[in-house]
């Protein structure tokens, strides 16, 4: 038996539960954006998050929800990087075991962070997919906790946090601009909002390669996609087997969906280093990337776009800048 969809009352509690573990991210004027749109866009720089993404948030609320005795046996996940991260970050906080299974196709800066928190890597699966499959096997053998990437009510509230900073700092908000790749992040912030003030328009934004849950809400049920490389390697990923809340609560709350293409996410990240000094992987940088492609169709007046992280590589940033030279 699955719990209910969380509420509003569990972001709260949420954020009592994780507020002197992670940060308090500033939400910034973009005045360049604003000067392009016409409207005021602000930047929720969750980049700047101690693991250098939102993760954090609902891996540390879900890993201090758990009983006694699951902590000392561990948790596992699966992870394209970021959720790995945190979760190491959050075990490591806690004084847990921690096992992180991540495909061949997971960038090495991402690799070797996780490893760095002193979590255990698994590299066994060549799809995100096959690499869930690994963690679910090693799960059952050891009876270890699963922390789910995105689809639990826990992550979900966790991630939920990011929603009431905003409408604490930017009351007038009426348009929020969201990474969508598994809908934790989406459902999370999105709940808060619409709660708060059912009036916000909320778009997720995701790469044009293979957007799973873009292509899921269409067909009304998980739909598999070819997974392709892309610069947002973050957002890459199918939303695994079966979906118990995620897939439900974007397709309540989400207005528009928007996709962006390689060079359009590419332009993003150059805008938010030239304009920010920020440096945004690629799926951090979607939300901007929608706004100067003017894909949005109802842009309001007090934008806010969650910047979901800043875990770029090395090569990645040495490509984008040889390209801005030439």
């Amino acid at each position: 038996m699955h719990n209910q969809e969380p509420s509003l009352a569990d972001i709260y509690l949420a954020r009592r539960r994780i507020y002197n573990k992670v940060i308090r991210t500033p939400l910034i004027e973009s005045r360049p954006l604003s000067k392009l749109t016409g409207s005021e866009i602000y930047l929720k720089l969750e980049n700047l998050q101690t693991t250098g993404s939102f993760k954090l948030r609902g891996a540390t609320n879900k890993i201090m929800s758990l009983e006694p005795e699951a902590l000392e046996k561990g948790v596992i996940t699966v992870s394209s990087g970021n959720h790995g991260l945190a979760v190491s970050c959050a075990a490591r906080e806690l004084g847990i075991p921690a096992t992180i299974s991540v495909s061949t196709a997971t960038v090495e800066n991402k690799v070797a962070a996780i490893k760095n928190m002193g979590a255990e890597v698994l590299m066994d699966g060549g799809t995100y997919d096959e690499a869930a499959d690994v963690a679910n096997q090693k799960m059952n053998d050891l009876n270890l906790t699963m922390i789910h990437p995105f689809d639990d009510p826990d992550i979900i509230a966790g991630q939920g946090t990011i929603g009431l900073e905003i409408i604490e700092d930017l009351p007038e908000i009426d348009t929020i601009l969201v990474p969508l790749s598994g809908g934790g992040l989406m459902s999370g912030v999105a709940l808060a909002l619409k709660t708060i003030k059912p009036s916000i328009y909320v778009v997720g934004v995701s790469m044009d390669q293979g957007p799973a849950m873009v292509e899921s809400i269409k067909a009304g049920r998980i739909v598999e996609v070819d997974e392709q490389p892309s610069l947002a390697d973050a957002l890459v990923g199918g939303l695994g087997r079966e979906n118990h809340y995620t897939l439900n609560m974007v397709a309540k709350y989400m207005d528009e969906a928007v996709l962006v293409s390689e060079d359009e996410i590419a332009a993003g990240m150059v805008f938010a280093l030239e304009e920010h000094h920020q440096v945004l992987e690629g799926g951090g940088a979607v939300g901007i990337a929608a706004l100067l492609a003017k894909k949005v169709k109802h842009p309001g007046k007090h934008i806010a776009i969650v910047i979901s992280g800043g875990n770029a590589s090395m090569p990645t940033l040495m490509d984008l800048a040889r390209s801005l030279s030439s």
